[in-house]
């Protein structure tokens, strides 16, 4: 047996794992390309993410990280070891959107006067053909260099891709052109582009294709700005959880007379100092309470809605807000060690894992660019070969390649976008961007976080419960008093309960805060000043007197309902128990049925008891067996896994920071816009408002976007193939192409426009129409 143990050992390597920065994608075949060259490598294991731009690398021993980079090189993009950094400011990558931006703005500016001088024949001028030359050679050559260098790798590399074609059809169109106006009569003084709907033979010589290759150029570079800038937001979750964190801290340091307090970065703590928390500021890193007590809110970080109470001895997390009193801690965890550096490098691992989003023109392009580059050579040998002559052999090829040229395919997908996502913005819906859209087809299953999602995430006034003999106003009038003077969240939810409910509330004499128990005070009640105890039911409960029957049932049953139940005493008894829950939204319900209707179904998580989790789930129409409770933050990742391992395609909804890891692991990630910054930027999609119903909306906008994106691409490819025999034929007259590429454009445009009119359930439903 030991004799087999080893031979396993001695025969399997020890790998090390890293990410690599690659540079030079343009699409999802680049991505695919450099995967199987690292997979080539013996023992190297490689996942390339396109949308993330970072490759996920598990090597051996014999094989070195230069190497692995050296390959990435030879394929003919760029590869970097990624750059750690814990300061926000410097963890913000350069815009690489801003080079595309100033290409974009200056080819559109060129480009305009070109279509409109083709187009309309009242505008051309005499040698108006020489001013178009003018504005569109720099279009052609410098606006459509990312593409020509792509087609130029691709071409080393034996492959093709949508930029092979590209730079193909536009470098064709200006380049016959050029031929056209200088060896042609193109050039002559006088020349127009009339508008004839002939199918006829020509040499082309009189033909310029200005207009097409600036055209095509500035529609795909406009696609090509819009990917990259929603690409961009990948890296922006990890920024946002950087910021959370607490920037300077109070450390306690030894003095000449005493304990001195001296105030550093958050970055320069050591494990073991004892740093200062004062109410209201954030803990700056994990670690255990050795002077005071307190309430510390971490629903940011737990997503549990009530303020954990600690005391001496008790672990803190980093991040976390100190709610109650002044606290001194000794630092356990820093750095990269703290539960919040783990989280961060949890919602880095899902955002890296994320599947990768082939793009339908990629998909199509690996079929079709080579299939029309083969049929624009073959229809030139054909003219060659029965004597037709050079340049109508050329026309006819030219002519292949422009029709082919996927001018109306640039608009399909950034106009489709930009429309559904404006019309998403007006209903408080935020669409990051294309790949989000073919999620939601897919989607089966709905994980919905409780805290601030399914709830409002903040405590309020839920029942008030007298003892016998006494009158609730009066129990929640001295209560209310009494929390007003607090700053603990359960105080202020009764504070703000009573001011609703009643005229006015009584002042307090004698205040004083009972750590980790209660308050107490002297309030006036009819004329008589009487010492009030609001807080847990052992400060006002003894073994001689217990609490009253009907007071111990109210805090049973708020217990087993997930509430938070405390109890009023004065004159040293008892009086009555108030009631605070974290509120079901009121949209909830009907959201879940909407969701419901779209075929997915809901699934309830989150941190708190199994009793809240239940009450909540069976007011919402939630069935209990879709019930996930008491899940820590880390492990919600783990339920997500869980759910698509079982073949489920799963959607999230949450708010907190301990859910931006498992939006970004989900197939489809919802942020509530009301939420933490770092869910927003992990999410797919966002809510601007806190209303779930919009949830089902967003679903629905969002695969009536991809639907109008993938009716866009289909037109656009049928206009194409329906002229590609025509053009071969040497029958396409450059007018008529013209014509045809400038329909199927109007068409894409018009087709996208129809997003406008997309209404929101919610809306439907309460006006009565049918949408």
């Amino acid at each position: 047996m030991a004799r087999t143990v080893q031979s396993i050992t001695s025969t399997t390597p020890i790998l090390s794992s890293i990410e690599l920065e690659i540079g030079g994608m343009t699409c999802a075949s680049c991505a695919n390309r450099i995967e199987r060259k690292l997979n080539k490598l013996d023992g190297v294991t490689a996942t390339v993410n396109y949308a993330t731009e970072k490759a996920k690398v598990s090597f051996p021993a014999e094989i070195s990280t230069e190497d692995l980079v050296g390959t990435v090189k030879s394929a003919g993009y760029t590869a970097e070891l990624p750059k750690l950094t814990t300061d926000p400011e410097t963890a913000t990558p350069e815009d690489s959107t801003k080079s595309l931006r100033q290409r974009l703005i200056v080819s559109a500016a060129l480009s305009i006067p070109v279509i409109a001088l083709a187009m309309i024949p009242a505008l051309q001028f005499t040698n108006w053909q020489w001013l178009s030359l003018t504005l569109a050679a720099p279009v052609v050559v410098w606006g459509a260099w990312p593409f020509h260098r792509a087609a130029w790798v691709n071409l080393r590399h034996g492959s093709s891709t949508m930029d092979t074609l590209i730079s193909m059809g536009t470098l064709a169109a200006l380049g016959w052109s050029i031929y056209a106006l200088f060896w042609g009569t193109a050039g002559m003084p006088g020349m127009t582009h009339p508008f004839e709907f002939t199918v006829a033979r020509s040499d082309g010589l009189s033909n310029i294709y200005l207009e097409a290759a600036a055209g095509v150029t500035t529609f795909i570079l406009a696609g090509r700005y819009f990917e990259a800038r929603s690409k961009r937001q990948a890296g922006a979750a990890l920024r946002a959880l950087l910021e959370l964190g607490a920037k300077e801290v109070s450390v306690l340091r030894p003095g000449p007379n005493g304990t001195i307090e001296e105030q550093i970065d958050t970055a320069q703590l050591a494990v073991g100092d004892l740093f200062l928390v004062r109410p209201g500021e954030k803990v700056a890193t994990d670690g255990v309470i050795e002077e005071g007590s307190s309430a510390v809110d971490a629903s940011m970080l737990t997503g549990e809605s009530v303020p954990v109470e600690v005391g001496v001895g008790d672990a803190v997390v980093g991040a976390t807000i100190n709610a109650g009193g002044r606290l001194v801690v000794r630092a356990t965890r820093i750095g990269a060690d703290t539960q919040l550096a783990q989280l961060a490098h949890l919602v880095e691992d899902a955002q890296n894992g994320k599947a990768r989003a082939q793009r339908l023109a990629d998909r199509i392009s690996g079929i079709f660019v080579p299939i029309v580059i083969g049929l624009a050579v073959a229809t030139l040998g054909f003219w060659i070969s029965i004597g037709a002559g050079l340049p109508a052999a050329f026309t006819a090829a030219v002519a292949v390649l422009i029709i082919a040229c996927p001018c109306a395919l640039g608009l399909a997908t950034p106009t489709a976008l930009m429309v559904g996502t404006g019309r998403g913005a007006q209903l408080g819906i935020l669409i990051k961007g294309p790949e989000v859209l073919e999620s939601t087809r897919e989607v089966d299953t709905i994980v919905l976080d409780k805290t601030g999602t399914v709830t409002t995430g903040r405590m309020s006034l839920l029942e008030v419960v007298a003892a016998e003999g006494e009158d609730s106003q009066d129990v929640l009038r001295l209560a209310g008093a009494l929390e007003d003077a607090s700053e603990h969240p359960i105080a202020r939810a009764i504070a703000a309960g009573a001011r609703d409910r009643l005229d006015s509330l009584p002042a307090v004499q004698d205040f004083a805060n009972l750590e980790g128990l209660g308050v107490e005070g002297s309030v006036q009640l009819k004329g008589l000043s009487r010492k009030v105890l609001v807080g847990r039911a052992r400060l006002v409960t003894t073994s001689e007197q217990p609490l009253p029957a009907e007071l111990d049932l109210a805090l049973a049953r708020a217990q087993d309902a997930g509430g938070t139940a405390v109890v009023v005493a004065w004159d040293g008894r008892a009086r009555g128990v108030i009631v605070v829950t974290d509120t079901i939204k009121d949209s909830s319900a009907e959201a879940i049925s909407q969701l419901r209707s779209l075929g997915l179904t809901p699934v309830l998580l989150t941190g708190d008891n199994q009793a809240a989790a239940r009450t909540v789930a069976a007011a919402v129409g939630i069935e209990s067996d879709a019930v996930i409770a008491e899940v820590l933050p880390a492990d919600k990742v783990e339920v997500i896994k869980r759910l698509q391992a079982e073949g489920k395609t799963v959607a999230m909804v949450g708010d907190g920071v301990n859910d931006a890891a498992a939006l970004a692991q989900a197939d489809l990630g919802l942020a509530m816009g009301t939420g933490a910054d770092v869910a927003i930027e992990a999410s797919d999609l966002t809510l601007v408002r806190g209303d779930l119903r919009v949830a089902a909306d967003a679903i629905r906008l969002s695969r009536r976007t991809l639907a109008t994106i993938k009716g866009n691409l289909f037109w656009a490819f049928a206009y194409n193939v329906a002229a590609l025999p025509l053009a071969a034929a040497g029958l396409l007259n450059p007018m008529l192409a013209g014509a045809a590429m400038a329909f199927s454009s109007v068409f894409v445009v018009s087709n996208s426009l129809r997003l406008r009119g997309f209404k929101p359930l919610s809306k439907v439903s309460a006006d009565g129409a049918h949408h």
